[in-house]
């Protein structure tokens, strides 16, 4: 699909309690090849599904609508645009109440060198994700944004050596 769609709401809670309820073997095939290539032509993954382009066309806006499909983007070089330097952050904070996890999540959405940011159970309250261009924009990011968060107790960072793997591709179950 060449176009990019609209960012979409998320589905209703009965739709995410039965997360596949309605996916066919053609939805599934029509999922899988999406993640290849976003901008596979309706009409190429008709053939492949062997439907007509309407029908194709159809089910992949029923699949955006309802939520399996929540966009397309290109996926860039990071170090080209150099930005080679991978990190991820273990944030650990002083309470754990609504406000502080709020603040600190507010704080998150604002930075662009976040690429993900993940409360978990464990050890830790968050685990960010983080590309910088290198080790001094990263000393100044943890300084300015990280450490300067009202709550923050504890970080401990890893940088990444190598990356053996990197994808957004999910499997789609069978059903």
């Amino acid at each position: 699909m060449a176009q990019k769609s609209p960012a979409r709401e998320s589905p209703s809670p009965a739709a995410a309690a039965s997360p596949r309820r309605g996916l066919d073997r053609i939805d599934r095939r029509l999922l899988t090849r999406l993640q290849q290539d976003g901008r596979t032509p309706v009409s190429q993954l008709a053939r492949e599904v062997h439907l007509t382009v309407t029908p194709a066309l159809e089910r992949v806006r029923r699949l955006e609508s309802a939520g399996y499909i929540e966009g397309y983007f290109a996926r860039l070089n990071p170090a080209r645009l150099g930005l080679g330097l991978l990190a991820y952050v273990e944030v650990l904070l002083d309470r754990t109440t609504p406000d502080a996890f709020e603040r600190f999540k507010q704080v998150m959405l604002a930075h662009d060198e976040v690429m993900e940011c993940h409360m978990v159970a464990g050890g830790f309250d968050y685990l960010l994700k983080v590309r910088v261009t290198g080790m001094e924009s990263y000393r100044r990011f943890l300084g300015d944004r990280i450490a300067a968060v009202r709550g923050v107790q504890q970080t401990h960072t890893y940088f990444v050596m190598e990356e053996v793997k990197s994808t957004h591709r999910i499997v789609v179950p069978d059903a």
